[in-house]
């Protein structure tokens, strides 16, 4: 049973804001490129879990706080005998661990070791078992699944699991009885409540309203080469068409995003949309999807 499923996190949705409307250093492209694809790696995980059989707990995207330390889990599945607590990395070529370091043999780059990484949020998950006065059997492990992933000189004890080892990780998952009752239960529930929504971890270049660019740009390619025909906003370099409706929608979520301490006004999204389109149909969808909050004179919407 899916708890708690797996969205993409507003680091990664701010970051895809502002590569279209300022330019990224390349360290900020590097690091975008790096959420795309640990995001995908995951999303290709978690379908291969979506079929286990059994009674079992599975929670994504866990983010917990333990003696003021956070550490995120990318999934926890809550079997009957045991919590398996899973870090899903996407990395592609390959790489070699030595002395407890992590390298790209292509680039000799060091990059952290998910396994020193992993024995933390396992020691911290521990802590906070014992804290709620829980015993549970607990096993973690680095899950690399991209196909085009190889991993030189590691230790057999290491908790990895391999591109060629997934599916039999899983067969064994599926192979192992698993009964829950209300303690199972109770537990999920507890993990769930102690989810932390904001990220301490995210890490965002700086910017400002007046270095953005402003305009209604493409859903589809990202172009602010767009312009408004009858009930749509259409693409003149892709050809891509949305109802105007949906796109101003997306705008007040993207203004939404990168200025949360803005309160949300007609004027401000008009003016984020470059004056594209005219005032009364940014209040109609005001309106129709958000909450009005004050007085006539200074109405915001939320």
């Amino acid at each position: 049973m899916l708890l708690k499923k797996r969205t993409e996190s507003k680091e990664l949705i701010a970051l895809r804001y502002l590569n279209k409307r300022m330019e990224l250093s390349p360290k900020d492209k590097f690091h975008l490129t790096n959420l795309e694809k640990g995001y995908r790696g995951e999303i290709e995980f978690d379908r291969l879990t979506e079929n286990l059989s059994e009674e079992r707990y599975i929670i994504d995207d866990l983010l917990l706080q333990v003696n003021n330390s956070y550490f995120q889990i990318d999934k926890v599945i809550i079997s009957g005998g045991l919590i398996h607590l899973l870090d899903v990395k996407y990395n592609e070529g390959d790489y070699y661990l030595e002395s407890d370091k992590f390298y790209s043999v292509t680039s000799g780059r060091e990059f952290k070791n998910p396994v020193i990484q992993l024995k933390r949020s396992e020691t911290l998950f521990r802590q906070l078992l014992q804290n709620l006065k829980l015993n549970y059997l607990v096993q973690a492990s680095v899950v690399f699944n991209n196909p085009e992933f190889t991993l030189y000189q590691a230790r057999m004890d290491q908790p990895l699991i391999l591109p060629t080892q997934i599916n039999r990780f899983l067969k064994e998952l599926n192979e192992t009885p698993s009964k829950m009752d209300e303690n199972h239960k109770l537990l999920a529930q507890k993990l769930l409540s102690l989810h932390h929504e904001k990220n301490p971890f995210t890490t965002l270049p700086a910017y400002g309203y007046d270095q953005l660019v402003k305009g209604m740009n493409c859903r589809a390619c990202g172009s602010f080469n767009t312009s408004i025909e009858m009930r749509h906003l259409v693409c003149g370099k892709c050809g891509n068409s949305e109802l105007v409706e949906q796109a101003i929608v997306k705008n007040i979520e993207e203004f939404r995003l990168l200025f949360p301490e803005r309160k949300i006004i007609t004027q401000s999204i008009y003016e984020w949309c470059n004056m594209a389109i005219n005032k009364r149909r940014i209040t109609r969808v005001f309106k129709k999807y958000y909450k009005a909050v004050g007085n006539t004179s200074d109405t915001y919407y939320e």
